[in-house]
C-alpha cells in the first residue's frame, strides 16, 4: 500500500512540476480585458472606400483616441482625407470597445471598436505592449492602420 502511495505522490509531483495543460491555476485572470487599453493613442490609417459605382476612393486618417480603460473611448480630434478632400473632425467623438484573450493569450489580445455613428474596427493588441493594429470591418472599405500609445 505504501508503494502505491509513493507512486501516486511521485506522479503528482511530476505533474505539478511540468504543469497540467488545459488547467488554469485557481484565481487565474484573463490577461486581456478592457483595462488593457488605457491611455492616449495616435491612430494613423490608409486604405480605400469602394463606392457602389466608380473607382475605389483613397482615404487616410490621423487621429487621437483616448481609451478610458473601461470600454469607452473619446476622440479629441482628427484629420481625414477622402478622395483628396481634407476635413478636420472636431473634438468630442466617442465610442466603445471590448478586449478579450486570444489563444494563446500570452501572445496577443483581440478586440473590437465602434465609433459612435461611425466605423467599426477589429483590434489586435500585443500583450507585452506595442502598437495596436486596427482594420475596418464595415462593408465596402479596405482600411487598416496602427494606433501608437503616446501617454497614460
Amino acid at each position: 500500500m505504501k508503494a502505491r502511495w509513493a507512486v501516486l505522490a511521485g506522479g503528482l509531483l511530476v505533474a505539478m512540476t511540468f504543469g497540467l495543460s488545459g488547467i488554469a491555476p485557481a484565481g487565474a485572470k484573463d490577461k486581456c480585458t478592457d483595462a488593457t487599453l488605457d491611455g492616449s493613442y495616435v491612430f494613423a490609417a490608409t486604405g480605400y472606400t469602394i463606392p457602389a459605382s466608380g473607382p475605389a476612393q483613397p482615404k487616410a486618417i490621423v487621429e487621437f483616441i483616448r481609451f478610458n480603460g473601461d470600454g469607452t473611448l473619446d476622440v479629441p480630434g482628427a484629420t481625414r482625407s477622402l478622395n483628396g478632400v481634407i476635413a478636420q473632425i472636431p473634438p468630442g467623438g466617442t465610442g466603445t470597445y471590448t478586449v478579450a484573450d486570444l489563444v494563446p493569450a500570452d501572445e496577443a489580445c483581440a478586440g473590437s471598436l465602434t465609433f459612435t455613428g461611425g466605423p467599426s474596427f477589429d483590434l489586435f493588441i500585443p500583450t507585452k505592449g506595442g502598437d495596436i493594429r486596427m482594420i475596418q470591418t464595415n462593408p465596402n472599405n479596405v482600411f487598416q492602420g496602427t494606433a501608437t500609445k503616446v501617454s497614460h
